[in-house]
């Protein structure tokens, strides 16, 4: 009854105003998402602030060069707000990712819980690099003792970089020469204590901190090689692998020219 007696503009606008109010609205509620950027990076052959991330105890110790650099994404904590604006923003920007809250963090969980989740996970992925690296160089650990220590980082995603470095520290290339090649190498991948290595997320946001942080190679477990290429940084060759003894072979096939070097 209302609009049939008012002109066409003023329809328009009348209809326009629950529009223009819904989007203000949702402009600022708080939306189920988390907002996503490239992270720190850290040497697992060097030290974290002051400490190194590798101690090794029951077994020569060898001094390398160059650096293998695990990978991080940082993002807006679970009881962070999240507005539609902020959505908007992230979503046309490459170095930035929108994910469902749920995918980064358990739902229903309260921050305490998740930061204890995320610890514990960290933690048994540092054992699983720990025996991983151990029985690839067939080294018991009852005899050799390996500790690692990074702070303020959790989750099991940097398994495979402290993997290589136990190996790096331990047998290097096993000819005498470094595992890197005295290269920056960085990645990201689970590991598993028979070398399996599994996939994580958040992989396109991981090479930009790689190569921000020097890396001329990414290890990336093959099942994502499609999203790290999605953003790859001019400079960062990738290099696709799915167990420890590919990821291996991949690095000496690098240091010495021999062999294949499994690309995404």
């Amino acid at each position: 009854m209302l609009l049939s007696r008012l002109t066409r503009p003023q329809a328009v606008a009348v209809c326009a105003l629950p529009v223009v109010a819904l989007l203000a609205t949702a402009g600022f509620a708080p939306l189920p998402f988390s907002l996503a950027q490239p992270g720190l990076t850290a040497n697992v052959l060097g030290e974290n602030k002051g400490t190194p991330v590798i101690t090794i105890s029951g077994a020569p110790v060898r001094t390398t060069s160059g650096q293998l650099r695990m990978t991080t994404i940082e993002a807006t904590g679970p009881d962070q707000h999240v507005s539609l604006s902020d959505v908007i923003d992230s979503w046309f920007r490459t170095d930035r990712a929108v994910m469902p809250r749920d995918s980064v963090y358990p739902s229903g969980n309260s921050v305490k819980e998740i930061e204890q989740h995320n610890t514990e996970q960290m933690q048994e992925s540092q054992d699983d690099a720990a025996t991983a690296a151990l029985n690839y160089l067939k080294l018991s650990d009852k005899k050799v003792k390996v500790t690692l220590k990074l702070a303020d980082v959790g989750g099991p995603s940097a398994g495979l970089l402290f993997t290589l470095g136990i190996i790096d520290k331990l047998n290097g290339d096993g000819s005498g020469g470094d595992l890197t090649g005295g290269r920056t190498i960085a990645g990201t991948g689970t590991i598993g204590t028979d070398g399996t290595v599994g996939a994580v997320g958040g992989v396109a946001l991981k090479t930009q901190a790689a190569r921000r942080d020097g890396a001329t190679v990414f290890l990336v477990p093959k099942a994502e090689c499609s999203d790290a290429k999605s953003e790859l940084p001019k400079g960062l060759r990738l290099v696709a692998v799915t167990s420890l003894k590919g990821a291996v072979s991949a690095l000496e096939a690098l240091e010495t020219g021999k062999g294949s070097v499994p690309g995404c």
